[in-house]
């Protein structure tokens, strides 16, 4: 770790635990129950993971931390999880690890939303669908433990949209601007009465970036709605729209990074790369109470997307269109409660690829040339899944899961005739992943432990050889995982300290190797060892009635390995694993004052990281600091006025914000590893309410 890191970390570090002491300091008199009457920091969020399983909220005052925009930063604050983001439509989240050496995008984990799946049929994810000022609550369960939910190797994020409280009509208006020519406007309306609800809320972001050829645009629209039929039956629709075109710069090598981060990566600069997204998702549910100790949950939902992406190598143009069906039953046997339940997603995915013929085009971006290919593809996600959870006494409980999952593919092509045709069907055998979680509860806290298997599935590029061909001995990865983990709480609950230590041992690793500037195939390279620690702790002072201080820090230990990893005359075993970094930092400061003053400080510590198996590159470490003031103003009865500034990376510290492992040069050019994190850079913002 580099010495000026080292310093600013430890300076930071030493901030919090003064503030610390001086919260020991304070008299029983000052309880978090009696805080809680005052000056509310944090609302009380619902836990969606089934039973005694562990999970990680976070919620709209986490959100509102950051810059609206900023949807990484609000979910690094969790330890365990850390999403890189090359930029808004360039997101890859990992947990534990795992997703760490997926070239673009996330997957080997489940994203769900409002209870309804929206990973796609191959496991990819796709969390800038969605809005930030929407959310209510971002749920992480992390491992394969959430039996209910997929149990993928990294886990499932469960989205959760907020309405506004009982017996209340809301009209808010959040509009922002900020550097790069920045403008964001989320306009709602949310109705809520005892048999019926509803939100509405319309939203569009447009953004130069920081780099060039970095011009983002977003409309959005979300309606969530349900009503009562009668005492034991609700109805409700569920639906979300996103329309974004978003220029691409890339990645960049070393070179441009150093010298100036605005830059885009030449070949996409030229060919003016973007990607445009109309994306729809749309589900109906229902709840119904057959007894009063058995209850049933089930959606129907069908997805859309339509994205091109002209690139430097080629044009795509797909389409996806998926639905499917989720049902839960949730009762009580005895002292038991138990989920049974099943999960069905089926899509279908159609691709072509065109020649780009921008090099003939004397700088006027991308050209449509003649068809390379076409090509379709059946996709099939069954899980089924169940728990029960028991009570072995009024403070020990135990919890015992099994998931099933089916996975099915059948890829056709349709552009080859005859020999040249690739069709071929890659169905994979039944996997059983059982689950079995143990918790103590006592006065000031509780621990947990677990013991749970789980999968991941290849992507699309993985099951294909460089050939195009689907490959027969391509496996799904397995994992175990063990987790070992403790909540107390110190000083009449004012302070709250939580740690869990993890292991992961993965088998058939998937690895994503490249062959060509825009072709990756996978591969089963041997096996990887995830472990680590993760700590959490939250502290809040009253300084009187008025006012309220409340340090946090999250770190994060990753030492994960290869611990069978040979690829051709090289063995990378006993390397660490490429992508993560080793030790993570995120800390802050709020302060609430009761009159509606908000100040918050937050800090980001990274790791340098692998960027080779070899290990013979990495990234350079990085702190970053963002701060954030608002003041909440009782206009009138029925209105209220918010305003908001804040500055993020304070310091103006160059740094990657995400990264690309094993990078490979292309007719002589230097590896493009890099994607800079954004300059200093400033936003503003004002919230308008009006309730009925």
């Amino acid at each position: 770790m580099p010495e000026s890191n080292l310093r600013s970390l430890l300076g930071f570090l030493l901030l919090l635990l003064s503030g610390n002491v001086a919260l020991a300091q304070q008299t029983q008199q000052d309880s978090i129950t009696q805080l809680d009457e005052i000056i509310l920091l944090e609302e009380i969020t619902p836990k969606k993971a089934t039973g005694i399983t562990a999970s990680s909220t976070i919620n709209t005052q986490t959100f509102e931390r950051f810059n609206p925009t900023d949807i990484p930063s609000a979910i690094n604050q969790i330890s365990g999880i850390y999403v890189l983001s090359g930029a808004l439509n360039t997101n890859r989240i990992t947990i534990r690890g795992v997703g760490a050496r997926t070239p673009f995008g996330t997957d080997k984990l489940r994203l769900y939303f409002n209870g309804i799946p929206v990973t796609n049929g191959t496991g990819f994810s796709t969390i800038e669908a969605f809005d930030l000022e929407n959310l209510g609550s971002l749920e992480v369960i992390k491992g394969p433990k959430g039996t209910a939910y997929g149990a993928n190797l990294g886990g499932a994020i469960l989205l959760n949209t907020k309405l506004a409280p009982e017996g209340s009509t809301r009209f808010v208006n959040n509009f922002t601007v900020g550097s790069f020519n920045m403008f964001k406007n989320n306009l709602s309306f949310s109705h809520q009465e005892k048999k019926f609800g509803i939100k509405v809320s319309y939203n569009h972001l447009e953004t130069d970036g920081f780099r060039q050829n970095n011009r983002f645009v977003r409309d959005g629209l979300l309606v969530n709605s349900h009503v009562a039929l009668s005492s034991k039956s609700t109805l409700g629709f569920l639906l979300n729209y996103i329309d974004y075109t978003a220029q691409i710069p890339s990645s960049i090598s070393a070179t441009d990074f150093r010298e100036d981060p605005r830059r885009a990566a030449a070949n996409w600069l030229a060919a003016r790369g973007f990607e445009a997204n109309r994306y729809t998702l749309a589900g109906v549910y229902h709840h119904y109470e057959l007894s009063n100790k058995l209850k049933n949950t089930t959606s129907v939902f069908y997805t859309y997307l339509d994205h091109d992406e002209p690139r430097p190598f080629n044009i795509l143009e797909e389409f996806t269109n998926g639905f499917g069906m989720r049902s839960v039953f949730n009762g009580d046997w005895g002292q038991a409660n138990y989920t049974l339940g099943g999960e069905l997603y089926k899509d279908e995915y159609e691709w072509s690829t065109f020649r780009n013929l921008f090099r003939d085009r004397d700088g006027d971006g991308s050209f449509k040339g003649d068809q390379i290919s076409d090509n379709k593809e059946f996709r099939t996600q069954l899980n089924l899944f169940g728990t029960i959870t028991y009570p072995l006494s009024s403070k020990f409980s135990a919890q015992l899961g099994l998931n099933v999952n089916k996975t099915d593919y059948d890829f056709r092509d349709l552009f080859n005739t005859g020999p040249e045709n690739t069709s071929a069907e890659r169905d994979f055998d039944p996997i059983v992943l059982p689950s079995f979680g143990l918790r103590y509860m006592f006065d000031q806290g509780q621990l947990h432990a677990n013991i749970s298997r789980g999968f991941s599935s290849p992507s699309l590029e993985e099951t294909l050889t460089p050939d195009g061909i689907i490959n027969p001995d391509i496996a799904q990865e397995t994992g175990t995982s063990y987790e070992l983990g403790s909540i107390f709480n110190f000083l009449n609950r004012k302070l709250r300290v939580a740690a869990t230590l993890y292991r992961m041992d993965i088998q058939n690793l998937l690895v994503a190797q490249r062959v060509g500037e825009d072709q990756f195939v996978g591969r089963n390279a041997g096996e990887t060892r995830h472990q680590g620690l993760e700590l959490d702790a939250k502290y809040r002072l009253l300084v009187d009635k008025t006012l309220v201080i409340a340090p946090y820090v999250s770190y994060t230990l990753n030492d994960h390995k290869f611990v069978d990893f040979v690829d051709g005359d090289n063995d990378f075993s006993g390397n660490p694993l490429t992508g993560v970094p080793k030790h993570r930092i995120s800390s802050g400061i709020d302060v609430v004052h009761k009159q509606g003053f908000r100040a918050n400080l937050t800090h980001l510590f990274v790791d340098d990281i692998p960027l080779t198996d070899a290990n013979t590159l990495r990234s350079e470490a990085f702190n970053v600091f963002n701060a954030r003031l608002s003041y909440g103003i009782p206009a009138a009865n029925r209105f209220s006025l918010g305003v908001n500034v804040g500055v993020n990376n304070l310091f103006n510290t160059r740094f990657a914000q995400s990264v690309l492992i094993n990078a490979v040069g292309f007719g002589g050019s230097e590896p493009r590893y890099f994607y800079p994190g954004n300059a200093r850079n400033y936003y503003g913002g004002i919230r308008l309410q009006y309730r009925l």
